[in-house]
């Protein structure tokens, strides 16, 4: 125990240093937010996919690999499809336009690409930001205080209150620099721990038969790569669920900030070929510890959520308990909660900025200049925090139960389905309005809602509803929302890109 907590306090140290060195480049709003955009790309790389993975890789994508078997490398072929679209075809256009318009946050983008007389479209998009960024904070603060109860015997109340307090010192320092810079170092040390222990953990086991024979002994349907069910309609919504949640690299906020941030074009072409690697890679390597973690715990009729926790949430730590030793456990509860911290950082900002400049400043006091405002950002992102805190003490006090990976899912969603297509239609049609882009919004929120809490609990196409899950249906109506609204509420004449 002295040495995780020693090992623990080290990882800290480092998070504080970085949060120091970087307050020495805020002299701005640009640099709270952006870093000047002048971020490199290995940081940029590193940042956005530390920020796009967040703890659903380490606790949810392994623990879903246990329970999902074969079938779960879905996941990894849509994430790493989606992460590819994005650097290949949308990250150079959004960096030239953000660049033109001299945007700092997405509402800004959208305000200054439709040349929006009112201020609609900037109050929408900030507002729905802010609800689906506290709840997806929330689920992180959360799996944050699954992290130290599972792997340190820390109670669940105060990992989530020491990890809170953690993120909020270094960001309350630093802002976007000691973001993306923390989020390099947490995303190195994500990629080489999950990497490096499926082949510690394949040449510590027996290996008997095999991978394939070892799930088949268990359970045939493990191996099964198109789903387990005897229903072909049931593995169709199920593959199409998987995949489909790499969607949310095409326009969510909290990525799409890291190329307004990156230094040049150029740096894009560089830092896409990491964001490729490092998907692929650790992807692979969540839904692989997690087939060898069903393998080695349990056995055919047993219940796996029994011994692997809800949704498979211990798997990690089980793993990690039984194969390393305690220094190198040590150093992965760091690697579990650098996967946290990093996607609650950046969310944070993000949320920040969308009160602090969206509202505050654009709406309300336009006559405040950037530099009035850095203070002010920094006691909204506390605030922030603190309600996304209690959500997740609240989380864990009436729903015991809950799966940590569908949860996340939740909050990673109702950001994407409602900021991707918007973001997607403003970059590739000319024929997008300032009305289509406003109704793909509220369609895509109200949407995600409705697929969670309504259509997933209906008599007969329910369950197909709960495997197909929200992202993608919402996503699509979105995108035909915007489009029907654009045809019928047309730009403009003066309107030009």
């Amino acid at each position: 125990m002295i040495t995780k907590l020693i090992v623990l306090s080290v990882y800290v140290a480092i998070l504080f240093l970085i949060g120091i060195l970087a307050s020495r480049r805020v002299k701005s709003m640009s640099d709270y937010y952006l870093g000047g955009k002048k971020m490199g790309f290995w940081a940029v790389a590193f940042s956005a996919r530390a920020t796009g993975e967040s703890g659903w890789l380490l606790i949810g994508l392994t623990g879903m690999g246990a329970i999902a078997g074969y079938s779960g490398y879905w996941v990894v072929a849509g994430e790493v499809l989606g992460v590819f679209l994005s650097w290949q075809f949308m990250a150079k256009k959004f960096k030239r336009r953000t660049d033109d318009y001299n945007s700092i946050t997405i509402p800004d983008y959208l305000q200054s690409h439709f040349k929006s007389s009112t201020n609609t479209l900037r109050i929408l998009s900030a507002s729905i930001l802010v609800v689906f960024v506290v709840i997806y904070v929330a689920s992180q603060m959360d799996v944050t205080g699954i992290a130290f109860e599972s792997m340190l015997n820390i109670d669940y109340r105060i990992g989530a209150l020491v990890g809170f307090s953690i993120v909020l010192l270094y960001i309350f320092i630093g802002g976007f620099v000691a973001a993306v810079w923390s989020d390099m170092f947490q995303g190195i040390l994500m990629f080489f721990g999950l990497v490096l222990i499926p082949i510690v953990v394949w040449f510590s086991m027996d290996h008997g038969n095999g991978v394939t024979e070892g799930l088949n002994a268990i359970d045939p349907t493990l191996t099964q790569i198109m789903g387990r069910s005897e229903d072909g309609w049931m593995n169709f919504f199920t593959i199409l669920g998987f995949s489909m949640i790499g969607l949310g690299f095409l326009g969510s906020p909290q990525v799409y900030v890291r190329f307004m941030s990156i230094e040049s074009e150029k740096e894009i072409d560089k830092g896409k070929w990491v964001a490729l690697l490092f998907t692929l890679l650790t992807d692979a390597a969540a839904v692989t510890i997690g087939i060898l973690a069903r393998i080695y715990f349990t056995k055919e009729g047993q219940d796996p959520e029994a011994i692997l926790g809800t949704g498979g949430e211990d798997v990690l730590s089980m793993i990690t308990h039984e194969f390393l030793p305690t220094i190198l456990v040590a150093i992965f509860i760091a690697i579990v909660l650098s996967a946290i911290m990093s996607t609650i950082d950046s969310l944070l900002i993000l949320a920040s900025s969308a009160v602090t400049r969206d509202f505050y400043q654009k709406i309300f006091r336009p006559d405040l200049k950037d530099k009035d405002l850095t203070k002010l950002s920094r006691l909204v992102t506390v605030a922030m925090a603190m309600a996304a805190l209690g959500i997740a003490i609240l989380l864990y006090n009436l729903y015991p139960d809950r799966q940590v990976f569908w949860i996340m899912i939740f909050g990673w969603s109702g950001i994407a389905a409602t900021f991707c297509p918007v973001i997607i239609l403003s970059l590739f049609w000319k024929g997008y309005s300032e009305q289509g882009a406003i109704v793909s919004m509220i369609t895509g929120f109200v949407s995600v809602i409705l697929f969670k809490f309504v259509f997933a609990n209906l008599e007969g196409i329910g369950p197909y509803f709960q495997e197909l899950d929200v992202l993608a249906p919402s996503f699509a109506l979105a995108m035909m929302a915007g489009y029907i609204a654009s045809k019928i509420y047309p730009p403009k004449p003066s309107h030009s890109r």
